[in-house]
C-alpha cells in the first residue's frame, strides 16, 4: 500500500486553511465525498452531492468537519484542579495525580493524545480525535469529581460549579 501525504487527501480549498486561518464553512465540508482511484487510494474530493444520503444532514457531516478541524487545528480540552495538595504531573507515558487519596493515581496517557501540565494544578489533554480528547478529559475528571461544598477535585476549565451552604448553626 502507497503512502499518501496529507496534503493529496484534504480538497485544494481546506489546505489554504493552515496558512489563511480559515476553517472551512459547513456548506463546504457538507460537499466533501470520498472518491476511489484506480490505484486505491482514496481521496477527498468536491461534489455537488454527498455520497450518502444521511452525510449531508446529520452525524457524518459533523464528522468529517470534525476530522478536517482535527487534522488542521486540532482539539484541546482544560482541567483544572483545585483542592490543598492536588496537584498533577506528567513523568513519561503516564500521568500521576495526586488526589487526595492515600496513594497516587496513576493514568497511562493513550496514544494518539497528548498531555501537558503547564502548571502543577493544571491539565491540557490534547489531540486530532475530538472524541478521544473528550473522553480522555472525562476519564481524568471521574478519578475526583469537584464537590459542592469546597468545590474540590478535578473540574474543566469552563465548567461552574454551584455551591451549597453548608450546616447551619
Amino acid at each position: 500500500m502507497d503512502v499518501v501525504p496529507l496534503e493529496k487527501l484534504i480538497p485544494q480549498r481546506v489546505q489554504h486553511v493552515r496558512t489563511a486561518a480559515r476553517v472551512p464553512s459547513r456548506r463546504e465540508l457538507l460537499q466533501l465525498r470520498f472518491v476511489f482511484q484506480p490505484p486505491g487510494l482514496n481521496r477527498l474530493t468536491r461534489a455537488l452531492q454527498p455520497p450518502l444520503p444521511f452525510l449531508g444532514r446529520c452525524a457524518g457531516a459533523a464528522q468529517v468537519a470534525n476530522l478536517v478541524e482535527g487534522v488542521t487545528k486540532g482539539f484541546e480540552r482544560k482541567l483544572e484542579i483545585s483542592g490543598v495538595g492536588y496537584r498533577a504531573q506528567v513523568a513519561g507515558k503516564v500521568l500521576k495525580l495526586s488526589l487526595g487519596y492515600s496513594h497516587d493515581v496513576d493514568y497511562p496517557i493513550p496514544a494518539g493524545i497528548t498531555i501537558a501540565t503547564p502548571k502543577p494544578t493544571e491539565i491540557v489533554v490534547a489531540g486530532i480525535d475530538k472524541r478521544q480528547v473528550g473522553q480522555t478529559a472525562a476519564e481524568i475528571r471521574e478519578f475526583r469529581k469537584p464537590e459542592p461544598y469546597k468545590g474540590k477535585g478535578v473540574k474543566y476549565a469552563d465548567e461552574f460549579i454551584f455551591r451549597k451552604e453548608g450546616k447551619k448553626k
